[in-house]
């Protein structure tokens, strides 16, 4: 009985959920904190009269946003909201591992998963289209059929153009014009794969909104030298994270590689007695061959010698924290450029990677290289891609500037 209220409609999972962070390889405070949280949610799930079995994304939310700031419970536990969230979010994981709740997938009707099941395998097998942009595409599908036709079949027949421009508009408010793009490419796509199913969607494909955007009409933003001198020193290479922090960044820096090509990089993926790098899952789906430049190699050899764990995982760069022996995802690779950034005063202005991969080409660019070369090291698929790198060329700008009418020359 005091097992029972100290975790509440949880207890019958407590065993199961600290054998899943164990085997994680969660150290055992972090493992009682953890289950100090589940216990603390277990007694308000009693409370709120929520089964188990009823746990799902939106209950979390509402104990995190809802229950939380006016917490009175006698015996709270942990309030930090990010660490409980952290907590039964390995908890929501671990019960639908067990099958003790729904996957995700079964929290929308089954008319629509499989939908988006058949679209996913358009878009892989015939579009050859990227997991990530892949994952772009269902997710706003999936809010366009959820808000049209909720748990009842999927009919398009149904649909008036104005109910196309109303979804396109009303989730476009307040994004940028890029994102409010992509919203109506993704609707388009779609209905364009229904078309290939021999339903007319003609008319409401000419309804998708297209927003104003022109690709090359901003400038791409990079790094000054001392800027990226002072990203570089940013990191501590003493200890293990730092080294590995580094020889991401140096990635990143040097080659112009994208944040998941950095992550997905495989011990078999280094030649070193050729001197070259491998891509193996570039986003256009080639695998790439780069030269390795000297000062990325030291900084691999050096997390290799003496920051990387033992681990059976072949990737390059794996986790030094719980979940252990498990690859870095690109989360943790942005996570530790931003880190950076803020060690050297560069938060404010810069929080992603993608910077760093146009600075790389301005610093070709000023370098002579030639578009094409630019171009290769980047793995565009076309030049006209590169382009956008000549407005930042300023040198080569002025030597074919035209005199202001009427100054002398």
């Amino acid at each position: 009985m005091r097992n029972r209220a100290r975790n509440g409609a949880l207890e019958p999972v407590v065993g199961a959920y600290a054998g899943y962070l164990r085997h994680r390889g969660y150290a055992s405070i972090t493992i009682e904190n953890y289950l100090q949280c589940a216990a603390h949610f277990g007694r308000w799930l009693t409370e709120q009269h929520i089964d188990l079995h009823h746990v799902d994304e939106p209950v979390l939310h509402r104990f995190l946003t809802v229950h939380l700031p006016v917490c009175h419970c006698c015996k709270p536990g942990p309030r930090t909201p990010a660490n409980l969230r952290r907590a039964l979010r390995h908890l929501l994981r671990m019960l639908r591992s067990e099958g003790i709740v729904p996957p995700k997938s079964m929290l929308i009707s089954e008319v629509v998963s499989e939908e988006l099941q058949c679209f996913d395998k358009y878009l892989k097998d015939v579009r050859g289209l990227a997991p990530a942009t892949r994952l772009y595409r269902l997710r706003y599908v999936r809010e366009f059929l959820l808000a049209q036709f909720g748990w009842g079949p999927i009919a398009l027949e149904c649909l008036k153009p104005d109910d196309i421009c109303r979804f396109v508009t009303d989730r476009a408010t307040g994004c940028q014009p890029r994102t409010a793009g992509i919203i109506g490419d993704c609707l388009r796509s779609y209905l364009r794969f229904r078309r290939l199913q021999g339903q007319p969607t003609e008319v409401l494909i000419a309804a998708v909104p297209r927003i104003a955007h022109w690709r090359l009409a901003a400038f791409p933003d990079s790094l000054t030298d001392s800027e990226l001198k002072g990203f570089v020193n940013a990191f501590d290479r003493t200890c293990p994270t730092g080294r590995r922090d580094y020889a991401m960044a140096r990635c990143l820096v040097d080659l112009g590689l994208r944040a998941s090509e950095v992550a997905s990089i495989q011990l078999d993926d280094l030649d070193w007695r050729e001197g070259t790098l491998r891509i193996a899952k570039a986003k256009a789906k080639r695998t790439a061959l780069l030269p390795l430049p000297a000062q990325t190699g030291r900084a691999i050899v050096d997390y290799l010698r003496f920051g990387r764990p033992k681990t059976n995982s072949r990737a390059l760069f794996v986790r030094h924290r719980a979940p252990r022996d498990e690859p870095v995802g690109p989360s943790l690779v942005r996570n530790a450029v931003r880190c950076a950034y803020a060690r050297c005063g560069l938060a404010q202005r810069w929080t992603g990677t993608h910077v760093l991969r146009h600075s790389a080409a301005s610093r070709l660019l000023r370098g002579g290289a030639s578009l094409k070369d630019i171009a290769d090291l980047l793995r565009h698929r076309s030049v006209n891609t590169t382009t956008i790198y000549v407005k930042v060329d300023l040198p080569r700008l002025t030597a074919v500037a035209l005199p202001w009418p009427g100054r002398l020359t």
